[in-house]
């Protein structure tokens, strides 16, 4: 049972709470291989069940440090588990994670709701009652339980005495008795006759004649007085504890003290307020490698320990949108054109040789979103998280890099990804708003010298500097980057810094940069680039594969300067 002491005595005052019960386990050391042996699971749970958990968990290789599991209980508990000695796990890191992830730890809830005997009713009322509460009750029960006991003991001994007194009337006028029933008409005639003579009533006449002969033997006579006073001194004394409480608790006392002898063995649950899944986060469960992970335009998902583009399989028409490079233990952060973040950690994005994943089966997308950027966590590629994180409220300027976002009716915001740094729910966060009938188009890093361009479907250019675009605390709609005519719509945005070839409708193409025009301050029409014909398609240029440990090196040269 894992619980501190004040959360035991809150949960017996207050008769409510919960606390978590865990499995017991042991290590054991063998010449070439470690092994953690569970010797006892929470109660309640099925062992085979539990078996099968950890046995996915392994097949899934949520857990690489163990690469085998056995169910060797006979009569005790005895599952062992095989870990790896490559991965240099310690046996407490692997347990906080079975205690965490399967029902070798289990929370038990606590209602001490009774049903509190009401006086004078036979049925009782509803009431949560504390531990102290309930053992007041449970000793009221005992004393009316004892008490009437002892008053049916007494009862009993009162009818015995009265029998016995019979006989000790008879006893001392023997011959007279035995000269009535020979003298009697019968059974009947004898019993009458013995109750005038001696006072008797039917009971102890009834048991006179029930009496067989052999029975009015000396011995035997002395063996019924011994009885009688025996019976006499049984029922004195059971008279003195009904009449005195305290004797009457002294006798309740004494029997628990008899039962807790008898039956009282040591605790075999035991208590301990550390509880080991608190001080390992989730990355502590990672094994630490050099991942890159590959999205592409139509959603697709993937990692492998490298990737070339040239090579890499993708479905037929799909391309590639991101290479994002970094340790297992980061994240990849997906950009949509609904305005939401998806945080996925490297070492969640399933491996893969062939097309991938669909991030659908990863996070609840919104009926027509996707995805329109990706960008790693890492600091050796992101350098804004190798630094650290400002305050609440305050703004992030050079050298940290923003992000800036687009969308079709021309508005633009920038922002920081500091809030979409861990790892999100499948529901995502927040980037930026959108107004009825938008949507975000391009997102993409800058600096605050960098040009920031947007071309339309009918051809025209903008471009400005990225500090013109206001920077964001949180999501927000933004402010106009180029005003459209009417029936015009943003087709695509990007860096001034980057060269884009863009298909137009009629055919030919042409590549476009920052240098086709001059930068303007925000909120124009842009320049014109043609007369006619309409942007059929922009292509990026392809994403280069991160050189991770270039980035590595950089970094330290970076600190020792």
């Amino acid at each position: 049972m894992v619980a501190t002491r004040k959360e035991l005595a809150e949960l017996y005052e207050e008769g409510k709470g919960s606390c978590k019960l865990q499995g017991e386990w042991k290590v054991r050391e063998e010449d070439k291989s470690t092994f953690i042996v569970i010797t006892s699971v929470p109660y309640g749970i099925e062992k085979s069940a539990l078996v099968e958990e950890i046995g996915d968990i392994i097949a899934a290789k949520k857990l690489p440090q163990l690469v085998g599991v056995q169910d060797l209980s006979t009569r005790d508990v005895c599952i062992e588990l095989e870990v790896s000695r490559k991965s240099g796990a310690e046996p407490e890191l692997i347990m906080a994670y079975l205690f965490k992830h399967t029902r070798l730890q289990v929370t038990v809830k606590y209602d001490f709701t009774c049903l509190v005997p009401i006086a004078g009713s036979d049925v009782g009322r509803p009431d949560r009652l504390g531990l102290a509460a309930i053992l007041e009750q449970f000793l009221l029960y005992r004393q009316e339980t004892v008490r009437r006991r002892f008053e049916y003991d007494l009862r009993k001994l009162r009818e015995r005495i009265h029998i016995l007194e019979g006989f000790e009337k008879i006893f001392d006028a023997l011959d007279e008795a035995i000269k009535i029933i020979r003298r009697s008409d019968g059974r009947a005639d004898a019993g009458q006759k013995l109750m005038k003579a001696f006072d008797l009533d039917e009971i102890q006449t009834d048991a006179i004649l029930e009496t067989r002969l052999y029975r009015l033997a000396k011995l035997e006579i002395q063996k019924i007085r011994e009885e009688l006073e025996e019976k006499r001194k049984a029922a004195r004394k059971i008279e003195a504890i009904l009449k005195s409480p305290e004797k009457l608790w002294a006798e309740i006392k004494g029997e628990l003290e008899a039962v807790e002898k008898e039956f009282a063995e040591p605790r075999r649950t035991r208590i301990s307020d550390e509880d080991v899944t608190e001080e390992f986060t989730a990355e502590s469960f990672i094994v630490k490698e050099d991942a890159i992970v590959l999205v592409t335009r139509d959603g697709w998902i993937k990692r492998q320990r490298t990737i070339n583009l040239a090579s890499t399989r993708m479905r037929e028409g799909d391309e590639a949108l991101a290479l994002v490079g970094g340790s297992t233990t980061e994240s990849v952060i997906l950009l949509t054109n609904k305005g939401s973040a998806y945080n996925v950690r490297i070492n969640d994005v399933p491996q893969s040789t062939g097309h991938g994943t669909p991030v659908q089966q990863l996070f609840k997308f919104k009926d027509g979103e996707r995805l329109v950027a990706a960008v790693g966590t890492d600091a050796r590629v992101m350098p804004e998280f190798g630094m650290p994180k400002p305050e609440l409220g305050e703004e992030y300027e050079e050298p940290y890099p923003h992000f800036l976002a687009v969308t079709r009716s021309g508005m633009a915001l920038r922002f920081t990804l500091w809030p979409h740094r861990e790892v999100s729910t499948t529901r995502g966060r927040m980037f930026g708003k959108l107004r009825e009938g938008d949507e975000f188009v391009a997102v993409f890093k800058v600096y605050a010298e960098d040009d920031v361009c947007a071309l339309t479907r009918s051809g025209r250019l903008l471009c400005c500097t990225a500090q013109e675009v206001s920077l964001l605390s949180g999501p927000g709609l933004g402010v106009i980057l180029v005003k459209l005519d009417d029936g015009d719509e943003v087709a695509g945005a990007f860096p001034g810094s980057v060269t884009v070839e863009v298909e137009k409708a009629t055919g030919g193409s042409m590549k476009v940069g920052s240098g086709a025009v001059k930068p303007t301050a925000r909120g124009g029409k842009g320049a014109e680039l043609w007369k006619r014909g309409a942007v059929k398609k922009i292509t990026l240029p392809e994403p280069t594969l991160p050189d991770l440990e270039a980035a590595e090196a950089a970094k330290k040269q970076s600190k020792k300067a």
